[in-house]
Formats: C-alpha cells, sequence, structure tokens
C-alpha cells in the first residue's frame, strides 16, 4: 500500500517561508511526476507546482517565489515557499502521478494534506 505523508505546514506572517515535504512510501517501482497543489477555502484545488524529470512547472502565481525539487532515491519532494502572502493560504496537498508499484500497477495518489496559514 502507497502512502504520502507530508509535513512542514504552518502559520507564518507575510513575507515569510516555510518549507513543505512529502514522503512516498510502499511498493514503489517508480513515479513519474510528483507535484504540488493547493486549495483554499470555497475554492477549486489549483496546482501550484510539479516535477518530472528534469522539469519543473510552476503557477504564475507562485513564479519566482516557490521552488519543488526531488529526491528520486528517497521519494520525496520539496516545496520551498518563500515571501508568502495571505493569499498563499491555503490546505497544501501532494501528488505522485502515474505511480507504479512493484506489481506493475499504476495510479495516482495524494496525501492527506497539510496547512499553510499566511498572515497580513
Amino acid at each position: 500500500q502507497v502512502q504520502l505523508v507530508e509535513s512542514g505546514g504552518g502559520s507564518v506572517q507575510a513575507g515569510g517561508s516555510l518549507r513543505l515535504s512529502c514522503a512516498a512510501s510502499g511498493s514503489i517501482l517508480s513515479i513519474s511526476a510528483m507535484g504540488w497543489y493547493r486549495q483554499a477555502p470555497g475554492k477549486q484545488r489549483e496546482l501550484v507546482a510539479t516535477i518530472s524529470g528534469g522539469r519543473t512547472d510552476y503557477a504564475k502565481s507562485v513564479k519566482g517565489r516557490f521552488t519543488i525539487s526531488r529526491d528520486n532515491a528517497r521519494n520525496t519532494v520539496i516545496l520551498q515557499m518563500n515571501s508568502l502572502q495571505p493569499e498563499d493560504t491555503a490546505v497544501y496537498y501532494c501528488n505522485a502521478d502515474r505511480l507504479y508499484t512493484t506489481d506493475l500497477q499504476s495510479n495516482d495518489y495524494w496525501g492527506q494534506g497539510t496547512q499553510v496559514t499566511v498572515s497580513s
């Protein structure tokens, strides 16, 4: 069974930084892409950043402030968030896309979410 466990959320003032971490565990053979999404109250879940191979993609609203990185050996993805603003307040979810388990099944997996709150 595959699990994605996030850590690192919390509360900061505007202009501060937080670092989110997500570790995938279980009978994992490979993961095509990993990423972070967020969902603010009353809004739809939106993409924040993804990383696949050497390619990274960011939402326009976080470009230049957030950095996504990945440790393939540890099946871990990190989101470094700098210059946080109140509009970044949301529950942040880790995603593993096209994760292959050792029985050669491929699925999309999500973490449980971690709250990020930015006060002005």
